[in-house]
């Protein structure tokens, strides 16, 4: 039996802002299809705003739409397909992006966050399952972002876009850690594997760089160098771990950084997703540093750096998705370091808001005015705390 409930649909890219006037995302009732065998049906109890979705509205990545968007979230599980054997209505999960096949090359070498078949199907708007569950009421398709579409009341995704939690965790904090969490603390941890003592600098203090920097904090850097273009965000670093903290804009950045740092960061995450940013970012690096960038510019975008400096300084870039998480793993151990006040991550969320205050939260997050706003489809709004 089809399960009808709102949804939030992105049907035109690049509407103008301010998006509360134009209006790109509208709350619809849609159909869901029934779960396929491998599908789980979700009860959305909480969903995170992100960059990622907000690439989507304002066209710097492509997507193919209609799509009903949400990728970040958790719930509660209302029903399981016959082949489902691990998890059961009542489980609370977290919702995480990228499912994963377990048999092609990226998934046996244990990267199931790069899994190819997962990502053919994200591509086409559908789950690893086959084929969207999602149509409007007239019936026709509409695609999923991430085999998530979690800005909605219920959704219906595959096993592998659920992780397992514990019950005693609230809903609306848990929610953050299937993106910002995953990926900022994921990319000092598995990526960078920054060790007790060493230096990192963090490009970008939105909800992925903020999380990095209490991530470094409780992995024990000794420098934790915090840079973006806001004040206000930079204040923040400041009260959640980082050491020091500097404008983009400075003129003098590089010199001062490698001054502080004699020579350099031993690590240097882009997570602001913004060429510049990058370009600062190896122009810090010290000989053997690393820069790591979890940030998704602009499609087409082309970051530049000197080949010879690369290799006389031994230096290095990688990219890093879903920040190298492996999330059956991470996402729990992350949340137990949250349950022992050493992530405290919920400080990022700025705002509890309901459907009808979405498209203006975009606006938000647009301006940098929220680093985390998250949509509670089923109410009440908690106060934040």
């Amino acid at each position: 039996m089809s399960l009808t409930c709102k949804a939030t649909i992105l049907r035109q890219i690049g509407l103008p802002r301010p998006y509360a006037d134009s209006m790109p995302l509208s709350v619809e009732q849609v159909q869901l299809q029934p779960p396929r065998e491998t599908d789980l049906v979700v009860k959305v109890m909480a969903a995170g705003l992100c960059h990622s979705d907000l690439s989507a509205i304002n066209g710097r990545r492509g997507r193919a739409v209609p799509v009903a968007l949400g990728h970040e979230g958790a719930g509660i599980v209302e029903e399981v397909g016959s082949a489902v054997t691990d998890i059961r209505p009542g489980d609370h999960v977290v919702f995480q992006f990228s499912a994963s096949c377990g048999r092609c090359r990226y998934c046996l070498s244990g990267r199931p966050q790069i899994c190819a078949t997962a990502n053919a199907a994200k591509a086409g708007g559908e789950l690893l399952s086959g084929g969207s569950r999602i149509r409007d009421m007239d019936g026709r398709t509409i695609r999923h972002q991430t085999g998530v579409s979690c800005f909605a009341e219920y959704a219906v995704v595959n096993r592998g876009s659920v992780v397992v939690i514990d019950r005693d965790i609230p809903l609306e904090k848990a929610a953050i850690f299937g993106c910002a969490v995953m990926t900022g603390v994921g990319a000092l941890i598995n990526t960078a594997r920054l060790r007790l003592g060493e230096s990192v600098a963090i490009f970008g203090l939105g909800g992925l760089g903020l999380s990095a920097v209490i991530a470094a904090q409780a992995a024990g850097a000794a420098r934790i160098i915090a840079v973006d273009l806001q004040d206000d965000k930079l204040d923040r670093a400041a009260t959640l771990g980082a050491t020091d903290c500097f404008s983009a804009t400075d003129p003098e950045l590089t010199q001062k950084v490698m001054d502080l740092t004699n020579g350099g960061v031993d690590f240097a995450l882009d997570l602001a997703g913004a060429i510049p940013a990058l370009e600062s970012a190896y122009a810090i690096l010290a000989p053997g540093g690393k820069l790591i960038t979890a940030g998704l510019s602009a499609a087409g975008e082309k970051f530049a750096f000197e080949h010879a400096d690369l290799v006389s300084g031994e230096k290095s870039i990688c990219g890093c998705y879903m920040g190298s998480c492996v999330p059956v793993r991470d996402i729990p151990a992350f949340l137990n370091l949250f349950k022992a006040g050493k992530l405290p991550v919920d400080q990022l969320i700025d705002n509890y808001i309901g459907f009808d205050d979405i498209n203006a939260g975009f606006d938000n997050l647009a301006d940098g005015a929220a680093l985390r706003q998250v949509l509670l489809p089923h109410g009440p709004l908690p106060t934040t705390s």
